[in-house]
């Protein structure tokens, strides 16, 4: 039903920036949480941001906080993530997800193929 489709990965060099979009369809509830984790090569998944509809209120990993931006278009049922001033570290893949308990939580419900972010120093 819910499908999630990222796109504006790339690669950049350390301190510029890239706008990663997600596209979803099948979100028809109005409870929900929309957003972005990664995974770099060997580590676990980490939570990067996101925000609920409820509130609009957004969550940013301390990591990425002043750097990254997340936003979202509701008439293109679409989220972007806007990041700025990338480093090496950022290097991941970036996946779209969606939690439909309300809130922002460390399972989300529903998740896209991801976008590969790769940063060269």
């Amino acid at each position: 039903e819910v499908q999630l489709v990222e796109s504006g990965g790339g690669l950049v060099q350390t301190g510029e920036s890239l706008r990663l979009s997600c596209a979803a369809s099948g979100l028809t509830f109005d409870n929900y949480a929309i957003g972005w984790f990664r995974q770099a090569p060997g580590k676990e998944r980490e939570g990067v941001s996101c925000i609920s509809s409820s509130d609009g209120i957004p969550y940013y990993a301390g990591s990425v906080k002043g750097r990254f931006t997340i936003s979202s278009d509701n008439a293109k049922n679409t989220v972007y993530l806007q990041m700025n001033s990338l480093r090496p570290e950022d290097t991941a893949v970036y996946y779209c997800v969606v939690d439909l308990k309300g809130a922002c939580t460390r399972r989300p419900d529903y998740w896209g193929q991801g976008t590969q972010v790769t940063v060269s120093s």
